[in-house]
């Protein structure tokens, strides 16, 4: 039997990650969540397997009585405040997120825990120095509270395994879209108004790039990585390489939806937005094995099965 913890597990990628583990009856999970930005609609339909907890991980009473309780065997430290325009709101609640990491770290060294896994983000690369950007050669380049806190992050993970043996994989997550997305970001929003025929509003001439990674990729390398004991106290990116502007992105899904919602421009967002993202996946294209989830498939997945038409709670 794995004990395995999920913080941040009511959001996109901690629940859906949850969902595939606990199909393996092997693996008993904890979610922790404070629900600032996750949904207990998203969390899994009640499992004997899975068990949620509300709290938070920046507290070190709430998240240490879990952890002393369970004796986990692998975490998955998923939470963090999240969303550009919500982070550069709020960025002393960004910055909060350190006791969170050093909270995880600390507690994990004194209660035996084999291995951490923590969601970092492509927005440690800041503005794009070279394109691709490789995990371990591509300078980093971050400046905003969120991707200063991802950068910070990575540090502490590194230097506990230095100091303790604290074993880590860093998953450095390119924009990964499915069923459990929010409507803050952008292709479940744009699906979103496409589904209504409502206009797509794009910040500036929309020539942006981004890369957009279906969730089942995501989850298939995460889970194989905790399986196949790979990358152990390595970075690896997460993502995909098929670059799209977001002017054309917004085009697709009206042509994928068959929607009649127009483009609209907005003015340029002041800051938060990059001009490019491009990882190189050489290390998770290995570890998949297969083709990814074309962008077409992955709209048309999440078009029709987005959590919010579910009503499911706990």
């Amino acid at each position: 039997m794995r004990n395995i913890l999920i913080t941040g597990g009511a959001g996109n990628i901690g629940s859906s990650l949850a969902e595939r583990l606990s199909k393996d009856k092997n693996n008993k999970i904890v979610i922790v969540d404070n629900l600032l930005t996750g949904d207990l609609k998203k969390i899994p339909e009640r499992r004997e397997n899975i068990a949620f907890i509300k709290g938070d991980v920046n507290i070190y009473n709430d998240i240490s009585a879990i952890m002393l309780c369970h004796k986990f065997d692998y975490i998955f430290h998923f939470a963090a405040v999240v969303g550009v325009k919500r982070t550069i709101d709020n960025p002393k609640m960004v910055l909060n997120d350190i006791e969170g990491i050093k909270n995880v770290l600390d507690l994990s060294k004194n209660t035996s825990v084999r291995k951490v896994f923590y969601s970092s983000s492509s927005e440690v690369y800041g503005e794009p120095v070279e394109i691709p950007q490789y995990e371990d050669t591509t300078p980093l380049n971050s400046r905003l509270p969120y991707a200063i806190v991802k950068n910070v992050g990575e540090a502490f993970f590194k230097t506990y395994y230095l100091e303790y043996g604290l074993n880590y994989s860093i998953f450095r997550f390119f924009n990964t879209y499915g069923p459990r997305q929010s409507t803050d970001f952008v292709i479940s929003k744009f699906i979103s108004l496409a589904e209504q025929n409502k206009n797509i509003p794009i910040y500036g001439d929309g020539l942006q790039t981004r890369t957009f990674c279906y969730i089942d990729d995501n989850l298939e390398t995460v889970e194989k990585i905790l399986d196949q004991r790979i990358f152990d106290n390595e970075i690896i990116n997460i993502g995909s390489d098929q670059e799209i502007s977001i002017i054309d992105l917004g085009r697709k899904i009206v042509k994928v939806l068959k929607s009649h919602s127009r483009i609209i421009h907005l003015d340029p967002l002041k800051e938060g937005d990059m001009t490019r993202r491009k990882p190189d996946i050489s290390k998770m294209k290995n570890v998949l094995n297969r083709e990814l989830t074309s962008l077409d498939e992955g709209i048309l997945i999440t078009a029709k099965s987005r959590f919010i038409k579910n009503e499911r709670s706990w």
